[in-house]
C-alpha cells in the first residue's frame, strides 16, 4: 500500500507532456521485459504484471487531468 500511495504522490505534480513520456518510457520497458520473459523466463516475472498496473494508474491519472478532474 505505501508503495502506491509513494507512486502516486511521486506523479500528480507532473504535467501532461511528463506523463505521457513516462508511459511511453514505460511501455517500452514493458515490452523489453515481456520479450526477455518469452526468450527466458524471469526471476520474477510479478515485475511484469506491476509495470502494467503503473502503466494503467498513469493513463488514469492522465485522463483525468485531460478531462479537468484534478
Amino acid at each position: 500500500m505505501s508503495k502506491k500511495v509513494d507512486f502516486l504522490a511521486s506523479v500528480k505534480g507532473l504535467s501532461a507532456e511528463d506523463l505521457t513520456a513516462k508511459i511511453a518510457e514505460d511501455e517500452q520497458r514493458l515490452k523489453k521485459l515481456s520479450f526477455a520473459h518469452n526468450v527466458t523466463p524471469l526471476e520474477n516475472p510479478v515485475s511484469l504484471r506491476l509495470l502494467r498496473t503503473d502503466i494503467a494508474r498513469l493513463k488514469t491519472i492522465l485522463r483525468s487531468k485531460e478531462l479537468g478532474l484534478s
